[in-house]
């Protein structure tokens, strides 16, 4: 039997996994896709494992923990923002290996992340720094650590058709992998965003590399001055800050936003 604890970061949904004894297979693409599955298994968007830090060079550094995350298409994903909050919580909150909760490191596919505890239940979790931003699908273009996102400006987002039109984006770009589509709408300063994410094949509630991806071309588009975003999505409020260089690159990035644990179980 394997416990699990099922998380979600402003309704972008895990399940979370200690897995620092190795036992958990994430290759066996099947049963991801089982445990994933919201009438046949736990349901989730993804399945995220906390290990030990495996190469010499990453335990030279004392990184708490590493974090290796798969869609819940059984993929292996790159970086995720949510599921990157939800893990500093799990590790402090239900794992209870850190010491020092405004001083988290941690090793994802993108390289190394900061983190701290905030109150309330927040996460403000340290992101890649962003250049090159760029156009593609005839969309603005961003690579937000190793995750791709194209954003795309629309009227009237709440009626908007987020699955037809990401899915058209996901499968019409170069990427064999495809590419993420999101979806915006500025209101009264708010940046409201819906997200269709690949390896999901779906909209997903929030999206963290979406949130971060959309307030990087905000800024870069200049439809926004602040160096502070606030986001909201169909699950919860995010909130991105940035800033920018002389170069249009951007640095010092960090997504905050909650981590709820929603219940502990066992799975075979």
């Amino acid at each position: 039997m394997t416990i699990f604890y099922k998380y979600h970061g402003a309704g972008n949904d895990f399940i979370m996994i200690d897995n620092r004894d190795g036992n958990f297979d994430i290759k066996n693409i099947d049963n991801i896709k089982l445990l994933c599955h919201r009438r046949f298994g736990v349901g989730a968007d993804g399945i995220i494992l906390l290990e030990e830090p495996t190469t010499s060079a990453d335990k030279q550094e004392g990184y708490d923990f590493k974090m290796v995350f798969a869609n819940n298409d059984g993929s292996m994903g790159p970086m995720c923002g949510n599921g990157g909050r939800c893990i500093v919580d799990f590790a402090y909150n239900v794992l209870k290996i850190i010491k020092d909760p405004q001083n988290i490191n941690f090793i994802a596919v993108d390289g190394e992340h900061k983190a701290e505890i905030l109150g309330d239940g927040q996460v403000k979790l340290k992101m890649q720094d962003i250049k090159n931003i760029s156009t593609r699908n005839d969309l603005p273009f961003v690579l937000c650590g190793t995750t791709p996102h194209n954003i795309m400006f629309v009227e009237n987002l709440k009626e908007f058709p987020v699955f037809e039109t990401g899915r058209k984006i996901r499968n019409s770009d170069s990427n064999p992998n495809g590419i993420n589509a999101n979806f915006v709408e500025i209101k009264d300063d708010i940046v409201n965003v819906r997200t269709y994410e690949r390896g999901v094949e779906d909209e997903t509630l929030a999206c963290g590399t979406g949130a971060v991806s959309v307030a990087i071309a905000c800024s870069y588009l200049n439809k926004i001055k602040s160096n502070t975003c606030h986001i909201k999505m169909p699950g919860g409020d995010l909130t991105v800050e940035f800033e920018k260089e002389k170069n249009d690159s951007y640095k010092n990035i960090y997504l905050t936003g909650p981590a709820v644990c929603v219940f502990k179980g066992e799975i075979k």
